[in-house]
């Protein structure tokens, strides 16, 4: 099983361990606080102010410059044409496995970027709003399957982010719950025109699926000006999963409205081997077939270890 990314000799990325790459943010200051941190960090995770000084920071800087580079590339085009068209959202797609912690780089990035003088307004969806409803699951047999790319309305998706590139005023998307489980049906996410859009989900690095009734092959990441994976090796991801679940049973799942409150009772044993049984059904053939092989399309890779910590990153050369 492929795990940690083998650089060949001749390889299109440039590969920094965290020393070096924290050094990009010497005279950067942190503009988050150890209790928005705190607010920001996933479940389980030992995320804290001076991973965010070494790694996160230095990213967004590398994100703003992306931004103020595709900006002086729309007045130049603008210029060459002789019209006048208002430049689009820069879009940056975060990819990566269940557990592995791309919800909590998305957060931390939206945080970063929006200190960001020119980059005020950054919003984040994600891509769970475009599973199907389960009902609709159900119906077709993917309910077992629910985050392999089947079970995403991928037309809808394209949809969103196509209307976003083309700069339409508002932009809505559907709203997902983690208690229910399902898509909130009366409920919306609305993206009204941002200066950064983050697209956050498992598959969002996927490669088009051209198929009997399509006109045209497009792949989410067509959308994309700059997109991140979030690494880790799979027994550290499972790890991680199972904690999570652990600790779960004393929050979400004892929700009542929670889908999972039947699990809020289980014992520590039967907790581990419920998650250890959800993930070897779900997320790791999820994880080995579709999520992984995507890595190497990302423009940069955040490489952790073991203790959820970033140790490399890889950043694509341009």
């Amino acid at each position: 099983m492929t795990e940690a990314l083998a650089l060949p000799r001749t390889t299109p990325f440039v590969p920094l361990d965290r020393e070096t790459w924290s050094r990009l943010s010497d005279e950067i200051d942190v503009p988050l606080s150890p209790e928005e941190v705190e607010r920001l960090r996933g479940l389980g995770e030992t995320l804290d102010v001076e991973e965010v000084r070494q790694v996160y920071l230095p990213l967004s800087r590398l994100l703003n410059l992306y931004v103020n580079a595709a900006g002086s590339l729309n007045q130049a085009t603008n210029e060459f044409l002789g019209k006048e068209h208002q430049r689009t959202p820069f879009v940056i797609g975060v990819a990566g496995s269940v557990a592995a912690g791309k919800s909590t780089t998305a957060r931390l990035l939206r945080a970063l970027m929006s200190r960001w003088p020119t980059t005020p307004n950054v919003q984040l969806v994600t891509t769970d709003g475009f599973l199907y409803p389960n009902a609709e699951l159900e119906a077709r047999g993917l309910m077992q399957r629910k985050g392999f790319p089947e079970s995403y309305d991928r037309r809808a998706l394209l949809r969103f982010v196509s209307e976003i590139k083309s700069g339409a005023p508002v932009v809505t998307a559907p709203k997902y719950s983690h208690i229910t489980y399902d898509i909130l049906p009366d409920e919306q996410v609305v993206v009204t025109r941002p200066d950064v859009l983050i697209v956050e989900g498992l598959n969002v690095l996927a490669p088009a699926q051209l198929r009997p009734d399509d006109k045209a092959a497009l792949a989410l990441s067509d959308f994309f000006d700059f997109s991140v994976y979030v690494d880790a090796r799979t027994t550290d991801i499972e790890k991680w999963y199972i904690d999570r679940f652990l600790s779960l049973r004393g929050g979400a799942f004892s929700d009542p409205r929670s889908y999972f409150k039947r699990y809020a009772s289980l014992s520590d044993a039967e907790a581990r081997e419920t998650a250890r049984g959800i993930w070897k059904r779900i997320n790791e053939p999820n994880l080995v077939h579709n999520v992984r092989p995507t890595r190497g399309r990302a423009q940069l890779i955040l490489s952790k270890g073991g203790d959820h910590t970033i140790r490399r990153v890889l950043l694509r050369k341009t």
